[in-house]
């Protein structure tokens, strides 16, 4: 998984997955509607140019991990800077791209040196950071209150918080999945179950799990939660009424009974046998080569399991995270957000133009249909114009835009020591699961060390 808990898709369609063109509209017609001023238009709206009289345009830098994917990562966001530039003839965008790896780093880097980026792309997980450290602008003041707030209501009301923090939006939500149950149907049919009938419980999942193994030959569920990102992790320790760090964001949670219960039930799994001890990527490959039964996963995965089950001739579906006792199922999301750097309030302008029509129903379109994320906006999933027709052709997608309507954030953890801290977290969970340790003892014990590191 990369940084952003996303693994870039790749996403050539299965053999025989019916596809629906782009339905994104042509250059010229584009740069109308991104100009319109109709009442109740969701279109961006018009804006004065951000030039200086007589000057060339505005150039503002981009960093951005998309562009350093090769295929349709990069292309499909170079679409939209194209698409974004011919609607916008006073800016020009300056792409970098920089490796899921390595983005976070490198834009350090370049604050210290006095050159960030003007936007850059980055994660949920380190919005912390993000904003207090690289000294992301608040959007809040850039765009206006009233700006700001269009923006935002064209998003699912969840996924507007995602950039929040201490009562400031600072990053626009651009790219993010939710952990999904992808099952092997064709497993489920060989060990006598139903599989129009997908397990909603985690006791479900064990029984299923292990008539999978006893009867059809294959391991029965694999929990890609425990390795390099706590973003689904803290789904399910949400999903069993806990948290990971509290409201008020000064004490660590990950050890407290709620989170302990999980672990141990994640545990069990394996102790009995319906979940294979496996490293996550072989894990995946089991799945992918038709040999493992549930995979919870990032729902970014989709279109190369696709792949994988067309070449191998099974049915892949999925559903949604399943739930504890007496507790509704709280998905996370992964992925990213888009952050202004630049102070110059010219380049400000124009980025805060960018983010609007990186964010918008055609962007949206591409974004989901050519890059294989999460369309955030209700209204292009409904609009006969944009995604709808491609949803119908994609079922699976359903069970991420029900998720969508429901997810809490990733949360990041606060000061300097958040990495070290994440990886404590992780590092004890490890051991919990495939280790065998005392899931109290060992997540309380780790607590403790990382609390000290809190701010």
């Amino acid at each position: 998984m990369s940084p952003t808990g996303d693994n870039p898709p790749g996403l050539a369609l299965a053999p025989g997955v019916p596809h629906i063109v782009s339905r994104r509209v042509p250059a010229i017609l584009l740069a109308a509607a991104l100009f319109a001023t109709a009442c109740g238009s969701n279109a961006v709206p018009a804006a004065e140019s951000v030039k200086a009289a007589g000057s060339g345009p505005v150039t503002i830098s981009f960093a951005d991990y998309n562009l350093a994917t090769a295929g349709l990562g990069a292309d499909g966001t170079n679409a939209m800077i194209q698409d974004f530039e011919k609607a916008n003839p006073d800016i020009k965008i300056d792409p970098v791209g920089i490796t899921a790896t390595e983005i976070l780093p490198k834009v350090q880097a370049m604050v210290v040196a006095g050159n960030a980026p003007d936007v850059a792309q980055e994660g949920f997980g380190d919005l912390d950071y993000v904003v207090n450290d690289l000294r992301a602008q608040p959007l809040d003041t850039i765009a206006g209150a009233q700006g700001l707030q269009a923006a935002l209501s064209a998003m699912y009301p969840p996924v507007a918080k995602l950039g929040q923090l201490n009562g400031k939006t600072y990053g626009l939500p651009y790219t993010l999945s939710t952990p999904i149950l992808f099952y092997n149907a064709s497993l489920f049919q060989q060990a006598g179950l139903d599989p129009t009938q997908p397990p909603s419980t985690w006791a479900q999942v064990k029984q299923d799990a292990l008539a999978i193994h006893s009867k059809a030959g294959a391991s029965g569920v694999y929990i890609d939660c425990a390795y390099y990102f706590d973003w689904c992790w803290q789904g399910i320790v949400l999903s069993n009424g806990g948290r990971v760090l509290s409201q008020d964001r000064k004490t660590l949670e990950f050890g407290d009974p709620p989170a302990v219960q999980a672990a141990a039930m994640w545990q069990d799994l394996v102790k009995s046998g319906a979940h294979p001890p496996l490293s996550e990527n072989d894990a995946i490959a089991a799945f992918e080569g038709g040999k493992l039964g549930m995979l919870l996963e990032t729902s970014a995965l989709q279109a190369s399991l696709l792949t994988a089950a067309a070449k191998g001739g099974w049915d892949l579906r999925a559903a949604p995270m399943p739930a504890f006792p007496g507790h509704p199922v709280v998905p996370t999301n992964s992925g990213s957000a888009l952050f202004i750097l630049s102070g110059n309030p010219q380049k400000q302008q124009a980025a805060w133009r960018f983010l609007q029509f990186m964010t918008s129903e055609q962007a949206y379109t591409i974004i989901t249909e050519q890059i294989g994320y999460l369309p955030l906006r209700p209204d292009v999933v409904a609009d006969p114009n944009y995604l709808q027709p491609w949803i119908a052709q994609h079922p699976l997608m359903q069970p991420n835009l029900q998720q969508l309507q429901r997810l809490q954030p990733w949360v990041s953890f606060p000061g300097p020591n958040y990495v070290q801290i994440k990886n404590i977290e992780l590092a004890a969970l490890q051991q919990v699961v495939f280790g065998g340790a005392d899931p109290a003892g060992t997540l309380g014990a780790a607590q403790k060390r990382a609390q000290a590191l809190m701010p």
